[in-house]
């Protein structure tokens, strides 16, 4: 006779969201600590620089009224993640949700790539993503619940084309991977893990490379006809992360104005 799972735990009003990878002004991971603030969260701002992170956390906290904290992190040093999740779970309300958006790019191509540049993306988004996950995850399956949002890439199933090549896209497809095992070994404990793959995004780095000739190009290969926005990844996360997507998991969210059928 088969036992049956425990009733979903009440999704609490005080909660607390991880983002990585928050601070780059004009980053997605900065417009969802943003949105999931104005949306009652708690936010944990996690990145490198330690000054940034508590800075926005505090432009979070008095703009939305709500306890967000920054933290200094390398999210491959796995001693300063578990010394990180351990304050975020006693210094801030229940921790619900972590959203893995740190990553780096790598545009080399596949027959330049030297091992050093290949563990140096594959240590921060792969790496540094299990590092963060495991952490938060042991302390969502105490509670008997939790989402897990990773911020994969079109790359990863296009295999690159835009500006991120062979370390770049084999490290975010990996992410998808990792989200699907996830919600498979998770959601006995009440956790949901899924992705979302922005395509082309209006942010610091799609204004850095990209030619003017190439933008017009990326223009005619949507049918939205627009670059997509930052609000545009930040409103799907925010509804993963929430109450009402509970029987969503597994998933991967294509956010890409429709190039995948262009």
């Amino acid at each position: 006779m088969s036992v049956p799972p425990p009733p979903a735990a009440p999704f609490p009003a005080e909660r607390t969201a991880v983002v990585t990878g928050a601070t780059s002004p004009r980053g997605i991971g900065r417009a969802i600590a943003t949105r999931l603030a104005t949306q009652g969260w708690s936010v944990a701002v996690l990145d490198v620089d330690r000054s940034s992170c508590e800075a926005l956390a505090a432009e979070l906290s008095e703009a939305t009224n709500r306890t967000c904290r920054g933290f200094g992190v390398d999210i491959r040093d796995r001693s300063a993640v578990l010394a990180t999740i351990a304050r975020v779970d006693a210094e801030l309300p229940q921790l619900v949700a972590v959203v893995n958006n740190a990553g780096v790019s790598s545009p080399v191509p596949f027959l330049e790539v030297t091992d050093e540049e290949w563990r140096r993306v594959v240590d921060v988004n792969l790496h540094g993503t299990f590092h963060v996950t495991q952490a938060c995850a042991r302390i969502m399956a105490r509670h008997h619940l939790g989402r897990i949002v990773n911020i994969s890439s079109a790359s990863a199933e296009r295999g690159g084309g835009v500006y991120g090549r062979a370390a770049y896209s084999a490290s975010k497809a990996a992410l998808l991977g990792f989200a699907r095992t996830l919600a498979r070994e998770l959601g006995p404990l009440g956790i949901t893990a899924n992705s979302v793959s922005p395509g082309s995004i209006d942010t610091d780095i799609m204004g850095g490379p990209l030619t003017d000739e190439r933008k017009v190009q990326l223009l005619a290969e949507l049918p939205v006809g627009r670059i997509g926005t930052v609000q545009d990844v930040a409103a799907v996360v925010a509804f993963l992360v929430g109450e009402d997507a509970g029987y969503l998991t597994g998933v991967t969210y294509d956010v890409n104005g429709g190039s995948h059928i262009a």
